[in-house]
């Protein structure tokens, strides 16, 4: 690997590690992607994913065959077929949110327990807990201001000497290096919690090898581990539940937590903040429904089984070369799925608090980390045919990898649409076919079912967002806590609209970054930025000048279809046209009057 780093160039040992004074290593293999153990879930988790198939198949079948309808009243052609598919498959993606926040909230009304397992009270636990740092040119000073924060709650609640703290650092930078060392020395003094610090070369593996070399070196000596991101936090109570919860349930693997997204201060944060604390709820308990201990792990806030990760999720090199093969990037989803293939449980525990973590600060942020991630989970589509993996990590990992080709899908739907409206505008009909009729074959449409199903999809797509705002809203209790019915109806009305009109800018990005990964291009491993930096307009015209030049093709080709069709496609054209604007606006520190709209209330 290339240690060489912008203009600074790797020097050996720049810095001094602070590590324990003993090793305790645990060997972690590779593991063999062919044997394994079958696992099942319970019957009420059958019972939530019937549910969930019944709701999906229903709804998707629906609106295909209304599509199917609509498209022609004779035989469909060929393109219409094709848009016929497309849109079908968007539309399947889109209902499984909708259908997991409807389980969610029949789960939620009828008040069952949504944890897929009990996290009790927070006793001290028996064992040490080690809590690990991953850190890759991160901010070193909100890394120390973290750790020292977690630090306090701990020794408050008397129970910071059974944790210890190891920040895991693969910066390979001399200069940044020394700026971490400065930020971390005054943490590791003498006290109830040990910090310690290592610096790695090389840096093979990214963040699993990360967290594999620390297992190898000082696994032993900790049963369980939690891993936190740089902008992660977490309360004393739920560590000592969680801690505790490993103890009382020796098959459970992990259990991941739900963070919050909490400290972002642009508009963009702001309204992911909001998205979280508002519709997160019902779609977090139709995922913990469903999932039961086939859960998905999202690579922080959670709690490990040493034993369980180091003996299962040992990550092997895809063959071939990156982007497709190569250290698996998205590693989260592969190791849930091979601690549940030899038998682990992987749990969700959505009402447990006390997670939290910092969110993209703006829309160039959330675009690099896509970027990233398109490369990582596309991997996923190599691993499905593993053996004996359960059903449900099959289906993580194909959602995954779903996740971004729904992008370009999206996008060639859109076309096909106005293909279509086209020829219905200027191609010469053929009236007669080869067979005798005495009458015309007419190109027809049924306009009023067209109108109805696009409101019924309207109504699916926002579907987890109204019966979130309605659970937020389900006693006066709530209601008041929350700041009113307007309040959440204005922020939800707010949210819908920019995340609308941001929404055909994804597409682009991500359909982007899907061709390039299937053309051979690497996206390395890049800093991730945890504070937003304003800009004037011109970077944002210059960054975002491709997505302008498509919303205006697309509006003067659809001017010159008909008025009907701008109107159409009105929301992707405005989206686009006003990328550089939308990207400068939600950039930016969010106005007191939407900053209060659009504050969390946990």
């Amino acid at each position: 690997m290339d240690q060489t780093v912008g203009r600074q160039p790797f020097r050996p040992e720049p810095v001094r590690d602070i590590l324990p004074p003993t090793s305790a290593g645990r060997p972690m293999p590779d593991q063999v992607l062919r044997t394994s153990r079958r696992q099942w879930a319970g019957l009420h988790v059958l019972a939530a994913r019937l549910l969930l198939l019944g709701l999906w198949t229903a709804a998707t079948t629906a609106f295909g065959w209304t599509l199917y309808r609509v498209l022609s009243v004779e035989s469909p052609t060929e393109l219409q077929l094709v848009f016929l598919g497309l849109s079908t498959l968007c539309f399947a993606w889109v209902a499984i949110g909708s259908c997991t926040a409807v389980v969610g909230l029949i789960w939620l009304a009828l008040g069952r327990r949504i944890d897929t397992l009990e996290a009790g009270p927070g006793d001290m636990p028996s064992g040490p807990t080690a809590l690990l740092f991953p850190v890759y040119r991160e901010d070193a000073e909100l890394i120390a201001a973290n750790i020292s924060r977690i630090r306090r709650d701990l020794e408050t609640s008397g129970a910071a000497h059974r944790f210890a703290a190891f920040i895991l650092s693969d910066t390979q930078d001399a200069l940044e290096r020394r700026r971490e060392e400065r930020a971390f020395e005054g943490l590791c003094r003498p006290g109830s919690m040990p910090i310690y610090v290592r610096w790695r070369t090389p840096n093979a593996g990214r963040k699993s090898g990360n967290i594999r070399d620390w297992i190898e070196r000082y696994g032993a000596a900790y049963p369980c581990f939690v891993i936190l991101d740089a902008d992660s936090v977490m309360s004393a109570d739920t560590l000592l539940r969680l801690a505790r919860a490993m103890e009382a349930h020796p098959r459970a693997g992990l259990i991941q937590t739900v963070p919050r997204l909490a400290g972002g201060t642009s508009l963009f944060a702001r309204l992911q903040e909001f998205a979280s604390g508002t519709y997160g709820p019902v779609l977090t308990a139709g995922l913990a429904a469903w999932q039961g201990p086939d859960g998905n792990y999202w690579g922080h806030n959670a709690i490990v089984r040493t034993e369980a990760f180091a003996g299962s999720a040992g990550l092997p090199t895809l063959r071939g070369r990156p982007p497709l093969g190569g250290a698996i990037l998205s590693h989260d989803f592969v190791e849930a799925a091979l601690l549940r293939r030899d038998g682990w449980e992987v749990h969700l525990v959505p009402s447990l608090g006390g997670s939290s973590e910092g969110c993209p600060p703006s829309l160039a942020d959330l675009i690099v980390r896509d970027r990233r991630w398109a490369q990582g989970n596309l991997q996923h589509i190599r691993l499905l045919a593993v053996p004996r993996l359960a059903l449900a990590s099959r289906l993580h990992l194909a959602m995954g990898a779903f996740a971004y080709i729904a992008s370009p899908l999206w996008a060639l739907t859109l076309i096909c649409g106005v293909v279509l409206a086209v020829q219905a505008t200027y191609a010469t009909p053929a009236y007669f076919g080869s067979e005798v009729s005495l009458f015309p074959k007419w190109p027809v449409f049924d306009a009023e079912r067209a109108l109805g199903l696009l409101i019924a999809t309207i109504v699916v797509v926002h579907l987890p967002k109204l019966l979130g705002a309605a659970w937020c809203l389900r006693n006066p209790g709530e209601r008041h806590r929350r700041g009113g019915v307007l309040r959440v109806a204005g922020g939800v009305a707010v949210e819908s609209l920019l995340s609308t009109l941001i929404a055909p800018i994804l597409m682009l990005t991500q359909t982007r970054a899907v061709l390039g990964v299937l053309l051979g291009a690497d996206a390395g491993w890049g800093a991730q930025r945890r504070v937003g930096a304003e800009a004037p307009l011109a970077d944002y015209v210059r960054q975002h000048r491709w997505h302008v030049a498509c919303g205006l093709a697309g509006a003067a080709v659809c001017w010159a279809i008909s008025p009907a069709v701008l109107a159409w496609m009105s929301p992707i054209i405005l989206g686009l046209t006003l990328a550089p604007v939308l990207a400068m606006l939600t950039a930016a520190p969010a106005r007191p009057a939407l900053a209060r709209l659009l504050a969390p209330q946990w």
